[in-house]
């Protein structure tokens, strides 16, 4: 039993990293109907930034929990700062072009931005400073969920249930809300559509800047090449639940977090991937549109 909710905290733990990813791929796709490929490595530069953060911080003698907060910070920034470039130089210009522009545009940013990070960094891997301390607390149950664990649990439901709050009632999150479901409508009713898409790409940046700096802290390592595999079992869990939703981002990030964890403890981990795609596969199968997506039926 100890086992079992050993791989029951780490699929949770897992779930919540893919949830901080896939809301950016989500919401994106909610509002424009594109896949943004580069938000894995959004996910990645926000990571290297909270390195570089905690690193000069620590130097200063700062105490940890102020090193984590503002390193959080700097890497929010960082990566919401690169989502709204990207937004402006890789998407905007082709919001009237053929649905396959955007698309290489994407993918030739992910190349950018990947090859950018290589040159300026390091190929290797670099280790990355622990954050967050151990919780007394927790010591007698040490060997089934850590301090990083719990804080990612944590921290992710909170940020999620702001996000939920703001997008519900706020006007900003009413506006959003209104230029996914009719972008012209929304123009007609005099929202700034340009302004909303990149709120929405600043938003899904910070978010995924964040997923970033916790697991860099849980795992303790980083390089510039963990974008692509993050980003890509993210944008998994997106279709999972239902490209477009919310709810559907987050539920599929969960299922598949504890898919892998599972899979890892009682098969192999060597078959971690192919349980979670095949479990894709499936649900694409008997539900096309996801677990809580909604087929779109096109009026002739």
């Amino acid at each position: 039993m100890d086992y079992f909710i050993e791989l029951l905290f780490s699929g949770l733990t897992r779930g919540s990293i893919y949830a901080l990813i896939a809301l950016g791929y989500t919401m994106v796709y909610g509002i424009i109907g594109l896949i943004n490929f580069a938000h894995g490595e959004i996910y990645m530069i926000g990571a290297f930034t909270a390195l570089i953060a905690a690193s000069v911080l620590s130097i200063l003698g700062l105490p940890l929990p102020a090193i984590l907060v503002l390193t959080a910070l700097a890497a929010v920034i960082w990566a919401a700062a690169y989502g709204y470039t990207v937004e402006r130089i890789a998407y905007r210009p082709l919001r009237g072009a053929p649905r396959l522009s955007p698309l290489i545009s994407a993918i030739g940013m992910s190349i950018f931005l990947q090859n950018y990070v290589l040159l300026a960094q390091t190929p290797d891997f670099l280790p990355f400073p622990t954050l967050i301390a151990d919780f007394a607390l927790l010591e007698p149950y040490a060997a089934i969920i850590g301090s990083t664990d719990l804080t990612i649990l944590v921290v992710s439901a909170v940020v999620m249930l702001l996000l939920m709050l703001l997008i519900r009632y706020t006007r900003t999150g009413k506006a959003m809300r209104a230029t996914a479901q009719d972008r012209k409508m929304a123009l007609l009713l005099g929202i700034n559509v340009d302004r909303i898409i990149s709120i929405t790409f600043v938003i899904g940046s910070g978010l995924a800047a964040l997923g970033g700096l916790l697991i860099a802290s849980h795992v303790g390592q980083i390089n510039f090449s963990i974008g692509f595999i993050a980003g890509i079992k993210a944008f998994t869990a997106a279709v999972l639940g239902g490209i477009g939703s919310i709810p559907g981002a987050v539920l599929g990030s969960y299922i598949l977090g504890l898919t892998e964890a599972f899979a890892t403890g009682y098969v192999s981990s060597d078959y971690e991937d192919v349980f979670a795609f095949s479990l894709l596969v499936l649900i694409l199968i008997f539900r096309p549109a996801g677990l809580l997506g909604k087929a779109t039926v096109e009026k002739v």
